[in-house]
């Protein structure tokens, strides 16, 4: 079992709270339906008043499938073109939407002052690996070819991504990296789900958090797989060269089960000699950042995360 005492108090709040009102957590609804539906309403019973410095404009890309959704948030006030992130959402690969960031990428966009494009995908089991990888990557590519229009510096664009999101930025990094372009100038892989095998001591350690826990998430990558034998892009943890990827900023929480497979990973990238900035967060929880954002740790977390993706920026600026 969890160590519980060793979560921060104040961020442990909000997520008792969920607990009391969702016994087990997201994972002890089992069927997938009714859980997405439930984390859908969760997330549209927390208003976001919408922010008269962001714009907001709505697209579509073509995938291998057929459309993919793509909402472009602007800042108001900055200077075009801004730098470009292309937001990624989480969700384990099985859970999530566009709508489920809409307050994360408004604040983003707000905060950093550049442009953001979130980006859906089709989500296992109904569409296991690699439909995400191919629909992301398929709006990364849109997203450069439509970064003048979008208020996008060609040349500064990054990708970004929370758990499932932090997992397949590292997979279109790849994919692009492999391909030729299009070329991505950092990333920002934030506690990335990445590693389809569940050996390591922090995830056998997460059981009954109620967030992200060891059963949910060996369901969710058998979902994703679909029987199939992984590879880079499925679970960028077995691949086998990492060198040559972006300038990266990654951060992940003490009590979070992929704690140990991205410190892992950032040891690769930096043994590569891939630029890498990281930090572990004493007592937060995987997705804490989300749950407890106005707590001192959610605030310290966000408050450092965007000052490392500016970092980034000015990191590629240099190197251009």
């Amino acid at each position: 079992m969890t160590d519980r005492s060793r979560l921060d108090p104040e961020s442990a709040v909000p997520l008792d709270g969920l607990l009391q009102a969702m016994p087990g957590g997201f994972n002890a609804i089992k069927d997938i339906h009714e859980r997405r539906a439930t984390v859908d309403a969760l997330m549209a019973a927390a208003e976001v008043p919408e922010n008269p410095n962001v714009q907001i404009s709505e697209h579509v890309a073509q995938g291998p499938a057929g459309d993919i959704r793509v909402r472009v948030y602007t800042p108001v006030s900055a200077s075009k073109p801004t730098p470009g992130l292309i937001f990624i959402h989480g969700g384990g690969m099985i859970l999530g939407s566009i709508e489920g960031e809409h307050a994360t990428t408004q604040m983003m966009c707000d905060s950093l002052g550049m442009v953001i494009a979130s980006v859906d995908y089709r989500k296992a089991p109904e569409n296991p690996s690699p439909a995400a990888t191919e629909d992301v990557y398929a709006a990364t590519q849109w997203v450069f070819d439509n970064a003048e229009d979008l208020g996008m510096d060609q040349n500064m664009i990054g990708v970004y991504g929370q758990s499932a999101g932090g997992g397949l930025a590292i997979s279109v990094a790849l994919k692009a990296r492999d391909a030729g372009g299009p070329d991505i100038k950092f990333m920002a892989p934030i506690y990335p789900m990445i590693d389809h095998r569940n050996e390591t001591h922090s995830s056998k350690l997460v059981t009954d958090v109620g967030i992200w826990d060891r059963e949910g998430s060996i369901e969710a990558w058998e979902w994703y797989l679909g029987g199939q034998e992984p590879d880079q892009h499925s679970s960028p943890a077995i691949a086998k060269d990492v060198s040559n990827l972006p300038p990266t900023y990654m951060d992940v929480g003490e009590i979070d089960m992929f704690r140990d497979e991205d410190l892992a990973f950032v040891q690769r990238l930096l043994e590569a000699d891939v630029r890498v900035e990281f930090h572990l967060w004493p007592g937060a929880y995987h997705t804490s950042d989300i749950f407890a954002a106005d707590t001192e740790l959610g605030k310290a977390t966000w408050s450092n995360r965007l000052a490392g993706i500016n970092r980034l920026i000015e990191y590629a600026k240099r190197m251009n």
